[in-house]
């Protein structure tokens, strides 16, 4: 039975990668009555519906490596969160919060500044210094002027990436940037709000040369972190995780607690006092979700 990949997915039809074709698929019944949900990036086996291989049937799904709940989808290797240096101005917090999430779905990262031809190059490099002293691997772009793009491009070879960030950021125009034959559609930001429009409609991979695929994905402004509990959130903060070892207590949330050595590294510099800021924001939110449920 042959075997594809899922790289487009609306109105309940999916298209299946299948060697140098592309397959109209629909689900069997089967699969439907079992409750499995087929999501972009899995890989499915199928089967043919007509002679010249246009059109098929998805009989089953493949163990997934990886599945991400927002953006919905399957065997991701990595992460790019793109960041706009202004128009609109970087919200830092919902970078914390989506770098969060990534990090509890064990993907690579890589944090993506982008129109950085819009600011000087201090203000480039202020913004992208803490999260690369905190781990992170960062790459400053311009879709625009076409710089970096080839440094985003070898961060993109060989792997499943998936693109995030908020609405206005510059994901389509870096992708048309990458392959200019896609000619995505781009938005400009609202004058009004400061907000770009959704361009995106829908999650699909597109091929990245060389040998890599890309899940464009509707931007969005909110990001839930339910499924993550206060005792876990300091790992997902990667500079936190050799101060920690400092801390006095082995059930330190580095907040109120005395002799904590995140706080004690936040005093001294080796960690942002906004991202400290951010990760006190999400314990308390974490914190009062355990409290309603009982915990």
């Amino acid at each position: 039975m042959p075997e594809g990949r899922v790289v487009k997915a609306y109105s309940g039809h999916y298209f299946v990668s299948h060697e140098d074709a592309v397959v109209d698929c629909k689900i069997r019944g089967r699969l439907q009555k079992e409750d499995k949900d087929v999501l972009v990036g899995d890989i499915v086996s199928f089967t043919f519906t007509c002679p010249d291989g246009l059109y098929g049937v998805i009989e089953d799904v493949l163990p997934r490596k990886t599945r991400l709940l927002r953006p919905p989808v399957a065997n991701v290797d990595q992460a790019v969160i793109v960041v706009a240096c202004c128009e609109p101005s970087p919200d830092l917090e919902l970078l914390d919060r989506i770098l969060t999430a990534v990090e509890a779905d064990s993907l690579d990262i890589v944090i993506c500044f982008n129109k950085i031809d819009l600011v000087s190059r201090y203000a480039a490099d202020k913004l992208a210094k803490p999260y690369r002293n905190a781990g992170y691997d960062t790459v400053k772009v311009s879709a625009r002027a076409g710089w970096g793009i080839t440094r985003l491009r070898k961060a993109l070879s060989g792997k499943l990436s998936v693109f995030a960030g908020p609405s206005g950021v510059g994901k389509s125009a870096l992708l048309n940037a990458l392959e200019p034959g896609l000619r995505l559609e781009t938005g400009e930001v609202s004058a009004r709000t400061g907000r770009g429009r959704h361009t995106t409609r829908y999650s699909h991979l597109l091929k990245i040369e060389p040998a890599g695929y890309v899940a464009d994905t509707p931007g969005f402004s909110k990001l839930g972190l339910d499924r993550i509990g206060s005792r876990a959130l300091g790992y997902l903060f990667p500079e936190f995780r050799i101060p920690m070892k400092d801390c006095k207590f082995s059930t330190c949330v580095h907040h109120k607690e005395p002799d904590c050595g995140v706080k004690e590294a936040v005093e001294a510099g080796h960690i942002s006092e906004f991202r400290y800021g951010h990760y006190v924001k999400l314990l308390l939110e974490a914190t009062e979700r355990e409290r309603r449920r009982g915990r």
